[in-house]
């Protein structure tokens, strides 16, 4: 991989520099959707091979070969089959070759597009939750807490009836952990519905105000702490048939285990799922009866020290039902795919690279996946044979490419970019060749007097990684002046700040400071994905340690150059970023005079199970962990200036974090700043973030600058 590294190290973004050319304001720095660069929403015109595009308020189709283009509907037609005065195109989908699908006032329409006119219209729920298609003449979707479905004609099924608030239906559970966004999942055929029930029963409250009533009030939510008592979860099918429920017999760990990755087999009649301990250090592939609930087989057994995280759900072979995908680090410390049978009779690594790979399609003889293989800043596109593991790179160009595959597999639009590409899509074969290109997006920002944007890599505080990292220099960076830096972090698990995209993933708001005579720096740092079970599970049972002692690497690094004043370093982050924020204002008061932290985890006993048990164990396994990394003993250590925006109602780092950070700011006679934003929950969007990220500008501004 060496060769690789050598040709990021340096590489550079920059353009000419020129009085004239605008400056970024806040609004553009935070919201700027005009400053993204140029893309075309293309799809698949369902199993045929034909592209499909909005063209001029046409419908558009595109053959692949000779890229001859047909008119399908134009938007006059359009507004005739619906009887509808529409301006432009609403999204659509494609259901088949020749079926169009439109949701709009409340039905969902399928129109024949060569027919021009309406096939079917079935009406969609209204005022409800997780709503969930079968694909062919229901939808299930939760209200309340219970569990529903709907036929073709709108008429109402109830699924749960349960009456205690501590009893969930058909959400998803575990606080999205593992791969879950849903608590429903149709089986192939549309005949049953399997869903997740939530026993909350035994897990603490925590009160959230709101100010927006009359008198304010206190909305309780359920947040299970690390190492108390957690929700206990079931998996349910219903036949919509008999009006019948089933519960899977999932007794693997106790009552407090996860279920993630519910998968139907492709014959609606097993149910696959990935059963994982609390300590989240073992998983059990299980194999259960849809019509029982009977268990069948434990196909698979994995173990880690320090922790699983199974985040997909298998994919089965199209042209082999008796066999699937799976993708693990546990067995080789790369997420790679594995072909295994479902008699649990045989494991085959399928991806036998030594990076971090993702599914993206199947033929009848390939499977294509998306792989860091290249370069962990790079993802491309590869294929590799089924029966013989011959693998094939289908992408050429550097930077991060983005794949759909035809329905067949025969062709793919590729849509990429890197450092100096905004955008390109093309139309490419799964046999390497290229067909033409689709699309080449100019620069958006030319007009923009930016500074310069470097991509490179510093060797880890351990020497075994080469970590990431992008760098903002200050318009018009004269040599001889010394500049201050902001140093942005986030660092947490699932995270990669920095990749080879348009401006390396660049957040405007960095430019806007670089603007204002800021060096900015943003660095991945170990603990963060794409980069092996090694290098993302260093910081087991003491995070922001490993993290901490790579991002000084990056201070070092600064620090050597000459037009950085090393006097004048800021940090800022927000979440696990805050966390890193403050971690390192306190760990390092002589090298941070300034930092603003946003939504930070200030002691891992205050946050959830699912999450916060996985990377620190319990605070009874792991006291001397807890103690160690708990920002509420760095209090005393803060020197520079701090200042922590907090969302009031944020159900995720709960409001206990920050205020107790702050009362023991005030128990050792330290100076804090603060600023709540009383409707915001975790992150705050919208218009209300260009007040924040002023608020972020205008602290580096008074005590930085």
């Amino acid at each position: 991989m060496k060769h690789v590294l050598i040709l990021f190290i340096g590489v550079v973004m920059s353009w000419g520099v020129n009085a004239q050319h605008k400056m970024l304001s806040m609004e553009e720095a935070v919201l700027g959707y005009e400053l993204r660069p140029q893309s075309r929403y293309i799809q698949w015109q369902g199993d045929r091979n034909r592209l499909t595009y909005i063209e001029d308020k046409n419908l558009v189709a595109e053959t692949p070969d000779g890229g001859e283009k047909t008119v399908l509907m134009t938007l006059d037609e359009l507004n005739g089959v619906l009887g509808s005065k529409l301006k432009g195109w609403p999204q659509y989908s494609w259901q088949d070759g020749k079926t169009l699908v439109i949701f709009r006032k409340g039905r969902r329409t399928e129109i024949d597009v060569e027919g021009k006119r309406v096939s079917r219209e079935m009406p969609v729920p209204e005022k409800v939750a997780d709503l969930t298609y079968n694909g062919k003449d229901a939808y299930a979707f939760t209200r309340g807490n219970n569990l529903y479905y709907s036929d073709e004609r709108g008429n109402e099924y109830a699924v749960t009836a349960d009456k205690d608030d501590n009893i969930v239906n058909g959400q998803a559970v575990s606080r999205n952990e593992m791969g879950i966004h849903n608590g429903i999942f149709w089986s192939p055929d549309g005949k049953k519905l399997a869903f997740y029930r939530k026993d909350e029963s035994r897990v603490s409250t925590f009160p959230l105000l709101d100010i927006t009533t009359r008198t304010g009030s206190l909305k309780e939510i359920k947040y299970p702490m690390t190492g108390m008592p957690s929700e206990q979860v079931s998996v349910g099918v219903y036949d919509l048939a008999s009006q019948r429920t089933v519960f899977l017999d999932v007794t693997d760990f106790g009552r407090e285990q996860y279920l993630t990755n519910v998968t139907w087999d492709p014959a609606s009649e097993m149910i696959y799922v990935q059963v994982v301990d609390r300590a989240q250090k073992q998983v059990h592939l299980n194999k259960y009866s849809a019509r029982t609930g009977e268990f069948v087989k434990t196909l698979l057994e994995e173990k880690n020290d320090r922790w699983v995280e199974p985040s997909d759900p298998l994919v089965f072979l199209k042209n082999d039902p008796s066999h699937f995908l799976y993708r693990t680090d546990n067995r080789d410390g790369y997420r790679n795919l594995y072909l295994c049978d479902t008699e649990g009779k045989s494991v085959r690594r399928l991806t036998d690279v030594d990076a971090d790979v993702a599914y993206a399609g199947q033929d009848d003889r390939y499977v294509y996946y998306t792989s860091a293989e290249v370069s962990p800043v790079d993802n491309h596109l590869f294929r590799v044979e089924v029966k013989t593991g011959k693998k094939t790179r289908l992408t050429d160009a550097e930077g991060w490419h983005g794949v759909v595959l035809s329905k067949d597999g025969k062709y793919f639009v590729d849509s990429y970019s890197s450092l100096n590409v905004p955008r390109v899509i093309e139309l490419r074969q799964t046999n390497g060749k290229a067909v033409r290109e689709l699309l080449r997006a100019k620069n958006p920002t030319e007009d923009y007097n930016y500074g310069e944007i470097t991509l490179g890599s510093l060797k880890s505080a351990d020497g075994k990684y080469d970590n990431y990292y992008r760098l903002i220099k200050p318009m018009n960076l004269d040599p001889a002046k010394k500049y201050p830096v902001i140093l942005y972090v986030y660092g947490g698990p699932h995270s990669q700040m920095v990749k080879n995209t348009w401006q390396a993933e660049l957040r405007r708001w960095e430019m806007y400071m670089a603007q204002h005579g800021y060096v900015v720096f943003v660095m991945d740092n170990r603990g963060t994905s794409n980069r092996g079970a090694e290098y993302e599970k260093a910081i087991h049972r003491y995070c922001g340690q490993a993290e901490m002692a790579d991002q000084m690497k990056g201070i070092e690094f600064l620090k050597s150059q000459p037009w950085v004043d090393a006097d004048r370093i800021g940090v800022h982050g927000w979440s696990y970023g805050g966390f890193m924020t403050i971690s390192l204002i306190t760990n390092y008061p002589d090298v941070f005079k300034v930092a603003v932290a946003g939504g930070p985890v200030i002691d891992w006993k205050w946050y959830e199970v699912m999450y916060g048990e996985r990377y620190m164990e319990t605070p009874q396994s792991n006291p001397e962990g807890y103690d160690k990394v708990s920002l509420i003993n760095k209090a005393k250590d803060l020197k520079g200036k701090l200042l922590i925006c907090q969302g009031a109602i944020d159900n995720t780092v709960v409001w206990e974090h920050s205020l107790s950070f702050i009362r023991e700011c005030i128990k050792n006679q330290v100076q804090v700043d603060y600023f709540p934003y009383p409707c915001a929950e975790h992150n705050v969007f919208g218009r209300d973030r260009i007040h924040l990220m002023q608020k972020v500008t205008d602290y580096f501004e008074d005590y930085l600058k």
